[in-house]
């Protein structure tokens, strides 16, 4: 996608683009409950959650965040595992990050709704976010060579 542009997140109380949600693909119900739990200690259990999965490919992200919260609860998900969020605050979104690679949680992509993003679909955002992944890694062996 050509105006796709990775942005770094800082830390403030600033409110991310979109509605309060996050969209979660790649989680089975045992992970869903783990997530949950998760979101329970970090205070953030307010926050809705929709869990997608192959019949949500073709939704775009507005869709998706549109979604009520618990949608797909208990199903599973064979999506490579992606975590996204939307109206919440950058330090949240730190917060939430931190607590998920202490938990040893497994390796997610990460992504924050935008207005240009959410007209994607979810097919294609997580194209060009294993794309983007494929990019970095790149950059990281050429740097130690």
């Amino acid at each position: 996608m050509s105006d796709a542009t990775f942005e770094k997140v800082s830390r403030s109380d600033k409110t991310l683009y979109g509605p309060v949600k996050i969209v979660l693909c790649g989680f089975g119900p045992t992970a869903q409950l783990r997530f949950i739990t998760l979101l329970k200690m970090l205070n953030l259990e307010t926050v809705p959650l929709v869990w997608a999965a192959e019949a949500e490919l073709d939704n775009t992200l507005a869709d998706l965040t549109s979604m009520p919260g618990g949608s797909g609860f208990g199903k599973d998900s064979k999506l490579p595992r992606a975590i996204i969020v939307s109206g919440v605050t950058e330090n949240q979104l730190h917060l939430l990050m931190g607590a998920c690679k202490k938990a040893g949680m497994k390796n997610a992509f990460w992504a924050a709704l935008t207005p240009t993003s959410e007209t994607w679909t979810l097919k294609a955002l997580l194209k060009e976010l294993q794309l983007e992944q494929k990019e970095m890694a790149k950059l990281r062996r050429s740097k130690y060579r």
